[in-house]
């Protein structure tokens, strides 16, 4: 269990970091708006690139559960897991505020391969691929991977998309696209 000033600590990092990036935000600036010291700070943390990691974790939590939440929704039926999936990209991609995926954010900022903050990014884009492997898997796809690494690279198009458009328009193109490269749904049927 977190203590709560951990919690506290890991709340004002997930604002500044998603407002102004992982690079552009301090440890100071952290520990001010948590309204604590360095000395608490450190206790917690053992560096900045640790509660970079635990910033990320934390997003992908909320993201594996969100998905975790479509996929329950779909009960099985890829169109309408892909369709709730589709929707909440939308609206999140589209949200006043919205900076792009924190995982591609932290990517850039962060290019070496080896950092902890690259392998937490790695990580998690790692289980979305096996999702949507596991997602298509009824559908007998041969070249599951390839397919996955597709929907991988539509996604990550919906989250620049959602700076330049509508959510409908987002949410829409992503379905149609995932739909077209596993061959299900009315756009592939026309």
């Amino acid at each position: 269990m977190n203590s709560p000033m951990r919690e506290r600590l890991l709340e004002a990092a997930t604002e500044l970091f998603y407002a102004h990036g992982l690079r552009a935000v301090s440890v100071d600036k952290v520990i001010d708006l948590a309204g604590t010291t360095k000395v608490t700070f450190y206790r917690h943390f053992k560096s900045k690139d640790e509660l970079v990691v635990a910033y990320l974790e934390r997003r992908a939590t909320l993201e594996r559960d969100g998905i975790g939440a479509a996929i329950k929704q779909g009960d099985g039926d890829v169109d309408a897991t892909l369709r709730v999936i589709s929707e909440a990209i939308g609206i999140i991609a589209c949200a006043p505020g919205f900076r792009g995926c924190p995982f591609i954010n932290a990517a850039a900022e962060y290019p070496d391969q080896d950092s902890p903050i690259r392998k937490a990014v790695d990580a998690h884009r790692r289980w979305n691929k096996t999702t949507f492997e596991q997602l298509i898997a009824p559908l007998g796809i041969t070249n599951a991977g390839a397919v996955a690494d597709d929907l991988m690279l539509i996604r990550d198009g919906a989250m620049v998309a959602g700076y330049l458009d509508r959510p409908t328009a987002v949410a829409a193109s992503f379905l149609r696209s995932s739909q077209a490269v596993i061959g299900t749904g009315a756009s592939t049927r026309m």
